[in-house]
């Protein structure tokens, strides 16, 4: 016999003990990704042809390792997916192994997330969408009893609502689509305050204590380069010059307008404009996380160029400056 036994306290550790030296067989040429039994290998490459010939490559090399390893590499599940800009659209039409076919497929799913193959997030934005109506749906047929009152509506929102809105949004929720999923915020929120469908909800947002979905983006992408400092270049080691950015985070140079909007680049720009008084805590996680989303709910972002602009809001201004 041979295996591990699905369902045992040991099995997914065993699991993950058997497949370790898995990337190994692919490198350099490649960078796979592994969660659980969940295998994503990425590959880039300027030259279409060449392109070609180093994903079909991997591939023979991931069929000899499953071989050796008792294992079967499923070609039926094997999606694969190429990432193009908007000016680049050579694709290519199937990848080949031995002499089984793996067609171009435009999406796949990753962790929950479907990533499409321009990267628009629009897929994944319709999927949240689905189950943000049904959200509301719950919100407004609990509504009507008598039992549940403002503060079990925000209990059922964070669980129905929030939980799913915060779930990777530092990847989508800088694109264009994300405002479908801020139409579907809002008709939650007042849902909850049971106001009418044209009224602002930008001082309801403050009142729940509840943040916008674009400062909810913020918060989240802020968090993100707060844990991951180490992995940014700062001003300072760049040049010598002791000027009044010198403790700003380096962006790098580039055109590409989809990785100007990824997370690296959004990351660093929303960095630097955070007050320095937030800035100073960046050591005490705890304490920054909460200065900070206190910040975003007294600004109540609809946008990020809002946020970028906070300096001009007179309450921030006097508070943060």
């Amino acid at each position: 016999m041979k295996g591990v036994l699905q369902g045992s306290v040991l099995g997914p550790l065993l699991f993950l003990i058997y497949i370790n030296d898995l990337p190994g067989s692919i490198r350099p040429n490649s960078l796979p990704t592994l969660f659980a039994d969940d295998t994503n290998i990425i590959c880039m490459h300027y030259n279409p042809h060449s392109f070609k010939e180093s994903v079909e490559e991997i591939l023979l090399k991931l069929s000899t390792w499953f071989q050796a390893n008792l294992l079967t590499l499923n070609l039926d599940k094997t999606k694969f997916v190429q990432f193009l800009t908007k000016f680049n659209q050579s694709a290519l039409d199937s990848i080949d192994l031995d002499d089984y076919h793996i067609g171009i497929s435009q999406s796949t799913s990753f962790l929950g997330l479907i990533l499409d193959s321009m990267l628009t997030w629009q897929l994944n934005i319709d999927k949240i969408c689905t189950k943000l109506k049904t959200g509301c749906y719950i919100l407004r047929s609990l509504k009507s009893c008598l039992l549940v009152d403002i503060d079990n509506l925000k209990m059922i929102y964070f669980s129905y609502i929030h939980s799913i809105i915060t779930y990777g949004i530092i990847f989508w929720g800088n694109s264009a689509s994300s405002d479908e999923v801020f139409k579907l915020q809002k008709r939650a929120i007042r849902i909850i305050t049971n106001t009418h469908s044209r009224t602002s909800c930008r001082v309801l947002f403050k009142e729940l204590n509840i943040l916008p979905l674009k400062s909810q983006y913020i918060l989240s992408l802020v968090m993100y380069v707060a844990k991951n400092i180490n992995d940014f270049t700062i001003n300072s080691d760049n040049h010598s010059i002791n000027t009044r950015y010198k403790a700003n985070l380096y962006p790098p140079l580039l055109r590409l307008t989809k990785y100007q909007k990824g997370v690296y680049y959004t990351g660093i720009k929303i960095y630097n404009c955070l007050p320095s008084k937030l800035r100073g805590l960046i050591n005490n996680k705890i304490q920054f996380k909460k200065e900070l989303k206190k910040f975003l709910l007294r600004g109540s972002f609809y946008t990020v160029e809002e946020y970028l602009d906070w300096t001009s809001m007179h309450d921030l201004h006097a508070l943060y400056l």
